[in-house]
């Protein structure tokens, strides 16, 4: 790594803290020659495969996860700072599970379970898009299965 502004490579680590919401290390340096200070952030590099349902494969990105879920809960209660909470946990689970390949329907599942316990506006909003409802009769259908027993 190199200084920004001098391009001197020797530098010093002066504090290191995770940033959660990012999946990140955050470090400040400071350049050793012309003794200016930045900050790096060193990110968990995945090597997740997303199987997609038309065949291909993709990398997982967390990024793209989070846009998912802001589009879900655009409007709803949950703050941006709950999505990124949840897009951690949920790529912090996949990290955990050690799993090189996950389907993109068992990637939808497992949102989905997460947003039916945050806030059911935002479920059944990812939940049209990703089951892809072509009729509001599906529509319908799931509404009725989240319906606790004895309401219709």
């Amino acid at each position: 790594m190199h200084c920004p502004f001098c391009k001197h490579e020797e530098l010093k680590v002066t504090d290191s803290r995770n940033a959660t919401e990012s999946n990140a290390i955050r470090r400040r340096r400071e350049c050793l020659k012309c003794l200016r200070r930045f900050t790096t952030f060193e990110t968990i590099d995945l090597t997740i495969q997303v199987h997609k349902r038309d065949g291909r494969y993709e990398d997982f990105h967390q990024d793209k996860l989070v846009r998912g879920l802001d589009s879900a809960c655009r409007h709803t209660r949950v703050s941006h700072e709950q999505v990124l909470a949840l897009a951690y946990k949920i790529t912090a689970d996949l990290m955990e599970r050690q799993v090189r390949e996950i389907e993109t329907t068992e990637l939808g599942e497992i949102v989905m379970r997460h947003l039916q316990t945050l806030d059911m506006v935002a479920y059944i909003r990812f939940a049209c898009v990703y089951r892809r409802f072509k009729h509001v009769d599906e529509l319908k259908d799931a509404l009725e299965h989240l319906a606790p027993q004895g309401e219709g």
